[in-house]
């Protein structure tokens, strides 16, 4: 029981070296790994470069940290002259631009008067406009004709003629009435008038179709005008835009150095050699923190806890049992067990 007592206390001893040495390893493992780490960021930084180039130059800033706090540019002499007199012909371009509107307006009235009067002629259709067309023909014939046929009428009279009628003929199959007796001038008279009327038809239907054709046109026209006087405007924007992209252009050439002092910064960034650094420091970290929470004492004393021999030692030492010597038997009278306090008898040898 003694022996397993001493040996309970040498186990438990070397587990709180053991515990000791393994919480120091793990203490010197965390700040190794966040050593690895701050090399390894400090590897992969963004490093650029401040260039200088015949049209600018670019300069970086960092802070008390190391890192990139600020970037800037500046053009050349020769380049911020001209962005200067850009700027002016910018403004003047500008100036035209907003006047365009006024300047073009005359078009955009023009384009309604059209789109209106073009409505007029589309709101009757060709048959209408057909008929429309007949009827002033044959409004402007009627004086002509109406004479034709008071000459004809004395002609016949002065001859004696007037009562004469020949020629009648009866009706038609269909039904239709058929041609009333009449003179043969008369006759020819009435002839000339239909084929007159006749050819007025197809005229008119031709003027009804060309009406409708007319008045497309007219809506048409509008809107070219329109469309003439909105691209006159997006035209007058023209030079703006030209004398802005002039100075936006000599804006990109000085900034090519800093693009290419932000693209050298980039190349020098290591991010691979960095992720390297840090799996070998890991590594490292680790192999250290192994040696480090060894403790040979602390094992020595928890595998001599485990001993059954030094456990069987300890209690045969411990356990109460009487003194022997090698020397043969004598007696050195009676004794005391001085752990137990217990009464040994006499020592015999």
């Amino acid at each position: 029981m003694i022996g397993e007592i001493i040996s309970g206390g040498l186990g438990l001893l070397g587990g709180i070296l053991g515990g000791e040495s393994a919480a120091d390893a793990a203490a010197a493992q965390s700040q190794a790994q966040l050593e690895a780490a701050r090399i390894a960021a400090e590897e992969s930084r963004f490093r650029p470069i401040g260039i200088t180039t015949r049209f600018g130059g670019s300069e970086f800033t960092t802070g008390p940290d190391g890192r990139v706090s600020g970037a800037s540019y500046t053009l050349s002499p020769e380049l911020r002259a001209m962005q200067d007199r850009f700027m002016a012909l910018t403004g003047q371009g500008l100036s035209q631009a907003e006047a365009a509107q006024a300047a073009f307006a005359p078009l955009s009235t023009g384009a309604q008067g059209l789109f209106s009067l073009g409505q007029q002629y589309l709101a009757q259709s060709p048959e209408q406009a057909a008929q429309q067309y007949m009827a002033r023909q044959q409004d402007l014939l009627a004086p002509s004709r109406e004479r034709r046929m008071a000459q004809l009428q004395n002609t016949l009279f002065q001859q004696g003629r007037g009562g004469l009628s020949v020629g009648a003929t009866g009706a038609r199959p269909s039904g239709a009435a058929g041609l009333g007796a009449t003179t043969p001038e008369m006759e020819a008279y009435y002839n000339a008038i239909a084929q007159q009327d006749a050819e007025l038809a197809t005229r008119a239907a031709e003027e009804g179709r060309r009406q409708v054709t007319f008045g497309a046109g007219l809506l048409g026209t509008g809107g070219e005008l329109l469309r003439g006087g909105y691209q006159g405007q997006v035209a007058a924007l023209a030079p703006y835009t030209s004398y802005l992209g002039g100075m936006t252009g000599l804006e990109e050439l000085g900034q090519q150095p800093l693009n290419i002092g932000s693209a050298l910064g980039g190349r020098i960034a290591n991010p691979e050699g960095g992720r390297m650094l840090y799996g070998g420091g890991l590594a490292a970290a680790q192999s250290q923190a192994a040696a480090d929470a060894y403790n040979p004492f602390a094992t020595a004393l928890i595998g001599a806890s485990r001993n059954p021999a030094i456990q069987q030692g300890f209690g045969n030492l411990f356990g109460g049992r009487s003194a022997t010597s090698g020397f043969g038997a004598g007696g050195y009278g009676a004794g005391v067990n001085p752990f137990s306090g217990e009464f040994m008898g006499s020592l015999e040898f």
